[in-house]
């Protein structure tokens, strides 16, 4: 699988195409669908100011997701939470971001006959640059927790299915995901421990 710093050397050095709208910037990633979302935040004195999320703004930049639910976690220094992904037609798109502290935010491309299918892109999220994260359905997605807490939120447009709820396990040697932190730091739920192999998942996605 292609590593994580080469996508990001790609996302830093060729710049991907960028989409310029009003009040923020998206940034397309080597992963067909996965976007970047970059805000203008607005600073003085008094602290700072950004639009988080302006419907008009997203649909101009491509992302006409019609989201219907905001969910929230708490985490604590070294949580890796995930390859989480509904099937479909349960599958969920997800705009991501952090209001406090800093995550490693993944996601995975399970798209049978795509180009990049099984491979990742991480991105560092946090509480100062504001980046956001939209995650297509058709997409795992998951992420590590690189401060002391951490608060993270995402919108999705569809609801929780238990019946449709699949995992992939994170460490997964195939998938060679680099979580930004040594062995000894992880704190993974026992659910997510026992999740399948990428070889072994059921996906029904196609590209």
């Amino acid at each position: 699988m292609r590593s994580n710093f080469a996508y990001c050397r790609r996302y830093l050095i060729l710049q991907l195409e960028i989409h310029f709208i009003e009040l923020m910037k998206i940034f397309e990633t080597p992963l067909s669908g996965l976007l970047i979302v970059e805000p203008d935040i607005f600073k003085d004195p008094r602290g700072y100011f950004f639009e988080s999320y302006k419907k008009s703004n997203y649909i101009e930049g491509g992302i006409q997701t019609e989201f219907i639910q905001d969910n929230e976690s708490k985490s604590v220094k070294g949580v890796v939470r995930g390859i989480h992904y509904q099937l479909a037609p349960y599958a969920q798109a997800k705009l991501a971001r952090v209001v406090q502290g800093v995550v490693y935010d993944v996601a995975v491309d399970l798209r049978r006959n795509s180009p990049t299918f099984g491979e990742w892109f991480g991105l560092e999220l946090d509480d100062k640059n504001k980046k956001q994260l939209y995650i297509p359905p058709g997409f795992g997605h998951g992420f590590s927790v690189l401060s002391e807490t951490a608060i993270f939120i995402y919108k999705c447009d569809n609801l929780y299915n238990k019946a449709s709820e699949r995992a992939i396990n994170a460490f997964d040697p195939q998938l060679g995901i680099d979580w930004q932190l040594k062995e000894s730091e992880w704190k993974v739920s026992e659910k997510d421990k026992d999740a399948p192999l990428f070889k072994d998942a059921e996906i029904n996605f196609v590209y």
